[in-house]
Formats: C-alpha cells, sequence, structure tokens
C-alpha cells in the first residue's frame, strides 16, 4: 500500500490542474489514470486545436454562460479565472492566439502542445502518475476516505480529489466512473444529459444537405408552436439531424423543454422578406428566358444545400424563371427564412462534449471544492455539475476548479 499528501483520481484537464498546483506547494502527489496515457479527452477539445478558455473581459458576462450554477464558480473564478488561466500558460510557454467569439487557442501545437506543458510539469514536480489502473472503489468510513482501491494495487492519502470527467466521449475513458465514487462518499448525482451535442430531427430530408456548413444563420426554438430561444452564428446538417456551435449550445436546454419542440431555421437572417422578395424578382428579371429555378436555388445557397431546397420547395426544379408566380415566390422566401424541423432527442453521451449534471453543487464548498460530506474529499472538472457552451468555457471549469482543489493546503 502505498501513501501520499494527495492523491488524484482522473488525468484528464482538471485533474492535471490540481496535481501540478497541489505538488507546486509541496504535496507529495500522485494521479490515478485508468488509461495507458493521460489526456486523451483533452487531445480531442477544439478538434484537436484546444480552445483553452474565453477572452470574454466582463465576469459577470462569463459567469452567465453557466446558467443558474453560474454563481457557484465566482470564488473559484476569483482566484484563478480565465486571465489567471492566460498567464498561467504564457508562463509554461504556451503562447496564444484570440479568434472569432472570444476563443483562444494555442498559438501552435494545438491540445498536444497543453498536454506536454501539464506532463512536463508533472516531470518537474515529481508528480506520481500511476496509469492503467482503473479505481474500482473508495472506502469510506464515517465521514472519510481511509483508501483508495485499484485492480492491482490500494493507496492511501491526507486527501483525495476526484477528477474523473463526466459520461462524454466514453471512448477516452469519461464513463461516470466518478459518479459512483461520488455517491459512494454519500454524494447525490443530478440527473444526467448529453450536452454540447448533435441534434436529432423527425424529418429525414436532413440527410440531403449532409455535411453542409451554414454560417451567418439563425436558428429559433418553437415550443408549441411559441419562439423560446433563438441563436445566431454557424450549424451544419447530418445524416440524422443538425448540429455545429448553435445546434450544440440549444442542445443543453432540450431536456428542459417539454412539448412539440422545433427548430426554424432563417438562411437569410440579415434580409426581411420585403427585400429577398425583391432581390429573387430582380434575379428572375436578369435571368428570364434563359434561367432555370434549380439555376435561382444555387445562387441563393450553398451548393450542398440545393438539393435540400429543391426537395422542400413546391417549385419545378427546371420551371423557368420567368413564369414562377408571385405565389410561389412568396412561398419560396418564406421557406428560405423558415425551415422547420421537429426535434426527436439527442445524439447520445458518445457525441456529446461535456455532461449536464453531475455531483450536486449544495453539497461542495465553492471556496474550496472540498465535500460537505466526506472530511477529505475534493472534486475538480466535469464530475461537477457545472457546464457552459462551447468556446472555452468548459475547459475554463476544469482549469479553475483543479486549481482551487488542489490548493487546499495554500
Amino acid at each position: 500500500m502505498e501513501n501520499f499528501d494527495t492523491l488524484i483520481i482522473g488525468g484528464g484537464p482538471a485533474g492535471l490542474m490540481a496535481a501540478v498546483r497541489a505538488s507546486s506547494l509541496g504535496q507529495n502527489t500522485a494521479v490515478i489514470e485508468k488509461n495507458a496515457s493521460l489526456g486523451e479527452k483533452l487531445l480531442l477539445s477544439g478538434r484537436g486545436r484546444c480552445n483553452f478558455t474565453n477572452g470574454e473581459q466582463d465576469m459577470n458576462v462569463f459567469l452567465s454562460k453557466y446558467g443558474d450554477n453560474g454563481k457557484f464558480l465566482y470564488s473559484a473564478f476569483s482566484r484563478f479565472g480565465p486571465f489567471k488561466t492566460e498567464e498561467f500558460f504564457r508562463e509554461h510557454g504556451v503562447y496564444y492566439v484570440e479568434e472569432r467569439g472570444k476563443r483562444i487557442f494555442p498559438q501552435e501545437g494545438g491540445s498536444k502542445r497543453v498536454l506536454d506543458m501539464f506532463l512536463m510539469l508533472c516531470r518537474k514536480h515529481h508528480i506520481n502518475l500511476i496509469r492503467n489502473s482503473p479505481v474500482k472503489a473508495l472506502k469510506v468510513r464515517n465521514g472519510h476516505i481511509d483508501r483508495v482501491i485499484t485492480e492491482t494495487n490500494e493507496y492511501t492519502a491526507d486527501k483525495y480529489i476526484i477528477a474523473t470527467g463526466g459520461k462524454s466521449y466514453p471512448k477516452t475513458g469519461s464513463t461516470g466512473d466518478g459518479y459512483i465514487f461520488a455517491q459512494q462518499a454519500g454524494h447525490t448525482i443530478t440527473n444526467l444529459y448529453p450536452a454540447l451535442v448533435p441534434v436529432r430531427t423527425k424529418e429525414t430530408w436532413v440527410k440531403l444537405a449532409n455535411g453542409c456548413d451554414l454560417r451567418n444563420v439563425r436558428l429559433h426554438v418553437l415550443l408549441n408552436g411559441k419562439e423560446i430561444d433563438e441563436r445566431f452564428g454557424e450549424m451544419e446538417f447530418t445524416n440524422f439531424g443538425i448540429s455545429g456551435p448553435i445546434v450544440m449550445e440549444l442542445s443543453s436546454h432540450v431536456p428542459d423543454w417539454e412539448g412539440e419542440l422545433q427548430f426554424s431555421l432563417d438562411l437569410k437572417p440579415s434580409l426581411t422578406h420585403g427585400i429577398l422578395t425583391a432581390r429573387i424578382k430582380r434575379d428572375i428579371a436578369q435571368h428570364a428566358g434563359h434561367g432555370r429555378f434549380t439555376g435561382l436555388v444555387r445562387s441563393l445557397v450553398p451548393a450542398k444545400m440545393v438539393r435540400l431546397i429543391l426537395e422542400l420547395s413546391d417549385i419545378p426544379h427546371d420551371k423557368p424563371v420567368e413564369y414562377i408566380s408571385d405565389e410561389e415566390i412568396f412561398e419560396f422566401v418564406k421557406l428560405l427564412k423558415d425551415i422547420r424541423m421537429n426535434i426527436n432527442g439527442l445524439w447520445g453521451f458518445n457525441n456529446a462534449v461535456v455532461t449536464r449534471g453531475g455531483v450536486d453543487l449544495k453539497e461542495i464548498d465553492p471556496s474550496t471544492m472540498k465535500s460537505k460530506l466526506c472530511d477529505n474529499l475534493y472534486f475538480a472538472g466535469e464530475v461537477l455539475d457545472l457546464n457552459g457552451p462551447s468556446g472555452g468555457f468548459n475547459l475554463q471549469i476544469c482549469w479553475s476548479t483543479g486549481y482551487i482543489a488542489g490548493s487546499v493546503n495554500e
């Protein structure tokens, strides 16, 4: 049986940050990781580019991105928020650039560069990295963890940090183990849902535009026919529904919306019905005598979208443009401004970026990440009931809560 000052379960971003922080404070620190390598999910973040935080400068706006649970992060962000995160990365040789939406990425090297930085710090601080060691159980007695049991060994520590991630991308090792460990210590787990995940539609015609990336479109959310939300930005069609940044952000709220749920896509949000109608009539006048409806569609939407629009429109594909009636133009404009899709649920955790739900925040001290139920247990990262939109907000949870959890003896 080996003993440590701080023992961290999970070698992802939150666990690595906690380990670096604890060891920098003189703690004899170990990380237990079930996989052969650390940071497997981190390597996938931002499609390998690692959008590690966001450059939003207004902290109230930043915290609002996490919904009602954002207030839990106030203390952690006050001590180690996005600005401190940028400083930490810069001090350790990871320079960065800010891109659209204030997303911050490493200047070079992407996710691998970030992981290499943490592994270098682990070597520098002599952190024990125990790989290929799935934890089987925590042994808890009278509100105190006695030891951690793996398949091949047992470990004891003065304090334990659970940083196992959630259930998203289980192929990387995030299979929900941390929720089981938390329950063994008496904690409550709120309902778990996939978040930042593609959405399924009842309509099968979406596959006609599979792979079509749309920019500067607006997506309206209709619940029982009434608009309740909307997003502007990028989205894409898939074989089974829709995906992309604005869709995945809205997906986090889908479990809350009970009733008939529809998304309405506006392909031309910058144009009113009247302006778009005038433009189409002008194009028809210019191509009268030698233009067909198919050509008109091609001039208005991306190439991968043409088949879908032709399928949804009642106008014959080969109809000469000069014979398109005002009524048909009206219906065509309506289609471009309001493509309705009935939502048929979410893709599962296999395709989710993060997990919504987790260890109940009421049972955690937000200033230390310490359990209120177990005197030597702490939590960090996605295992907590915290999640935000895409754009660097979820990795910031990992950095901040990991830093605070690792600072317990500061």
